[in-house]
């Protein structure tokens, strides 16, 4: 376990960045309950604003899948947004505790801007007829079963003071699963485990990354260091005052870029799990976008009737099909597309549409149809995929231009994130990282190297931190921001010739190379568990 109150890297306790005199703390607590009482009553009013709609409210069940989604977002505070305030308060640009509020508000804004892209991405990972039956026995057991996987594990390396990779953990549990789940399925029928060309391009995501941290940080300190001769960035702080102001300014931008660009992606994890609860125990209020936007549906029906047009085309002769929602499930689940597979995704979109069509909007759909219409179109959703991401189906520019467009009108439909939702991931990963920082920011900013962490090293890890993470949020690819970041460290000290602490180092690299296999494995068990619960 990690000391905080003494390291191999020697810092004189009477200048300790963690003791520094701020005169925050008279405020810092009170501000900060104020912020999180003002959000749990925002919170609290609009879900029940979103259950006006719903007859029966399991909220003995709801209750415990939200506490548990949110605290896996908890838990992610305690690696993962520490990691954001370790430059600045090491290099005194800013006091520990105006730091972590600092960031805190940041992540808040990434989280309220996000597009929702990884969120996203990170569900199309699991079974698809899990996802379609997320209300089932079997959907339930899947969500609690991922979900206290990942937090047993992030607790673990917390306790351990070990910087491990929250996106590490969830994709092991949501591949534990998945390969759980094709395990219990009975003898000859088709099911689904784990979509292994989304989880490869994820997983290649969170291998290259912390290498790309600590390659360009290391590279970046050696760039710093011909172009800007100043000594005292490369040098530890002899004093507890700050850096001069235009150093202190970069590290202060760092650390608000990292923050804003962790809650854009992280944040989303958290998301797209409460989405799958939500859709799962009360599917009347959440499967299908509520948008104010009264006239989308009406959008959706018209790009549909044009798809519609444009699959007849590829229709080929004398293809007869009995069950259409069979032959797109079938092609969805094994990633494959048949000559049957076109007039099926045809008839489906079809019958669909004349289900929806005799209502004007979403809020004029009797609870009745909600889930049947959110399972059908979601389907479509995923058949489309594999027109217009995998190209299974050859098609002309201006009629791939038609599905893309009714691609999105479906993602619109069924692919959204509720306001109230946001602003609840962003309380509970500013309260994860109130309550457990310190370990992780003593880790990075004294554990790694065996020099105080310098200047230049704070600034080009956190500079290519933030422009990692940016650029995977904008792929919609989950990162880490641990590796990214403390490898960004490991690469400044190697470039700087400040030598590693390999004990730190070590430890690192056995969580992030148990993180996977454990999490999986966790989840596998929880999976078969649950399922005899639910």
């Amino acid at each position: 376990m990690v000391d905080i109150v003494s390291s191999e890297a020697g810092i004189p306790r009477p200048e300790h960045p963690l003791d520094r005199p701020n005169g925050t703390g008279k405020w810092f607590l009170p501000a900060f309950a104020a912020i999180i009482l003002g959000g749990l009553a925002y919170v609290g009013y609009a879900l029940s604003q979103d259950l006006t709609s719903t007859v029966a409210v399991p909220w003995i069940l709801l209750g415990l899948a939200l506490l548990i989604a949110l605290g896996f977002e908890f838990v992610n505070g305690f690696h993962d947004t520490a990691n954001a305030v370790a430059t600045v308060i090491y290099t005194h640009s800013m006091p520990a505790e105006l730091a972590v509020m600092w960031s805190g508000f940041f992540n808040f804004l990434g989280v309220l801007t996000a597009s929702g892209a990884v969120a996203f991405g990170i569900i199309s990972l699991l079974p698809v007829e899990l996802i379609l039956q997320v209300g089932s026995s079997a959907g339930l057991a899947m969500v609690f079963a991922l979900l206290v996987a990942a937090i047993m594990w992030n607790l673990g390396t917390w306790y351990l003071g070990l910087p491990a990779s929250s996106s590490h953990t969830l994709i092991g549990s949501i591949i534990g699963v998945g390969l759980a789940n094709q395990f219990m399925a009975p003898a000859g029928s088709v099911t689904s485990g784990v979509d292994w060309s989304q989880a490869s391009n994820v997983g290649l995501s969170l291998l290259i990354s912390p290498l790309v941290g600590f390659g360009l940080a290391a590279l970046l300190l050696l760039v710093m260091k011909l172009l800007v001769r100043n000594r005292e960035l490369y040098e530890a702080p002899k004093s507890s005052a700050p850096p001069p102001l235009w150093i202190r300014a970069l590290l202060i931008f760092t650390c608000t870029g990292v923050s804003f660009a962790h809650g854009s992606n992280d944040g989303q994890k958290g998301m797209g799990l409460i989405m799958l609860i939500l859709i799962g125990v009360v599917p009347t209020a959440f499967a299908l976008n509520r948008t104010p936007d009264v006239n989308y549906l009406e959008a959706y029906k018209s790009a549909a009737t044009q798809v519609e047009t444009v699959l007849g085309k590829y229709v080929k002769p004398g293809v007869a099909v009995t069950d259409a929602a069979t032959v797109v499930g079938d092609a969805v689940r094994t990633k494959t597309w048949k000559d049957e597979t076109t007039p099926a995704l045809r008839s489906f979109i079809h019958d669909t549409s004349a289900m929806l069509s005799p209502y004007p909007s979403v809020e004029k759909l009797p609870t009745t149809l909600v889930s049947n219409a959110r399972n059908n179109i979601y389907l479509i959703g995923e058949a489309l995929k594999l027109i217009d991401k995998k190209k299974l189906l050859p098609m002309e520019a201006d009629d791939l231009k038609a599905v893309t467009t009714y691609h999105k009108a479906v993602d619109n439909a069924t692919k959204f994130i509720p306001l109230w939702v946001k602003v609840a991931i962003a309380l509970a990963l500013g309260l994860g990282t109130m309550v457990g920082w310190k370990r992780i920011v003593v880790t990075v900013g004294e554990k790694i190297g065996k020099s105080h962490l310098t200047y230049g090293q704070g600034a080009s890890a956190e500079l290519v931190a933030m422009a990692t993470i940016a650029s995977a949020d904008y792929l919609g690819l989950p990162v880490s921001t641990t590796h990214v970041l403390s490898s960004g460290v490991a690469g400044t000290m190697a470039a700087n010739g400040s030598g590693l602490q390999w004990s730190t180092v070590r430890n690192m690299l056995m969580a992030w190379i148990l993180t996977l296999p454990v999490s999986i494995c966790l989840a596998f068990v929880l999976f078969v568990i649950f399922r005899q619960v639910f």
